[in-house]
């Protein structure tokens, strides 16, 4: 990113989580998309709920937008009742996907065999992904971060069409931000890891991103909260296409 001396380019990416109707999601992207569309040295990515994801993609058409679902199944059809298939995505419009979010790890079981499946699953299937590593405030406390993050990266091969968000989980919705030397450090571990480009998500605001997204080995934001306002999120993007 560009921001990074690597030649790549930043990525801000709003993760609605299990917000916004589809009405909603249309009023918003009417507005955001104006807002971005001369944001220039910034790739803009949002990820909406399942339900709204044929009318981002109807939405977001030849504008920057890029629209990702917030999860996957690893398989590509089958009896997993109220799971989504890569193929289902593809066909829909979808340009990738969001897999291994804390969230999905905390409520609903997800493993770093599972999240590794789901990776493999959508870059098969043509998806990109933004695949989610972080610690806990108990991990962190421990002084294990850098073990939890191995064993989480090892489970990931380097692909041109993926990322890793590297979001701690204490800092997940809570209005905890890691310091950017906190921060910088965490990303610059990962990068030794594997070769992929690094988003930071953990209460990114207005207030914050620029400071982040300027950090040597942070190549972006996995935007929560602040992604569901239009002003903020289009401010962050702006923010970053300058840092």
């Amino acid at each position: 990113m560009s921001s990074t001396g690597t030649g790549r380019t930043p990525f801000i990416a709003g993760n609605w989580k299990m917000n916004k109707t589809v009405s909603e999601a249309e009023e918003f992207i009417a507005a955001l998309l104006p807002r971005v569309s001369s944001v220039q040295g910034v790739d803009v990515a949002v990820c909406p709920p399942y339900l709204d994801l044929q009318a981002m993609v109807d939405s977001t058409r030849g504008s920057r937008v890029q629209v990702y679902a917030q999860n996957m199944h690893h398989a590509a059809d089958g009896a997993f009742t109220g799971e989504v298939s890569a193929p289902m995505l593809r066909e829909l419009g979808v340009y990738g996907t969001i897999v291994g979010h804390s969230e999905r790890r905390q409520y609903f079981g997800e493993t770093d065999e599972t999240v590794a499946r789901r990776t493999e699953a959508a870059l098969e299937h043509g998806l990109h992904v933004v695949a989610c590593v972080g610690e806990t405030e108990a991990e962190r406390e421990a002084g294990q971060t850098e073990d939890v993050l191995r064993r989480q990266v090892s489970v990931l091969s380097a692909d041109d069409s993926m990322v890793i968000a590297y979001e701690p989980v204490w800092a997940i919705g809570t209005g905890k931000t890691a310091t950017p030397e906190i921060a910088q450090e965490a990303h610059a571990f990962i990068k030794s890891l594997i070769d992929a480009p690094v988003l930071y998500g953990g209460s990114v605001n207005l207030e914050n991103a620029a400071e982040l997204c300027a950090l040597p080995d942070i190549d972006g934001a996995l935007v929560g909260g602040a992604s569901l306002h239009v002003e903020s999120f289009a401010a962050i993007c702006r923010a970053a296409s300058h840092s």
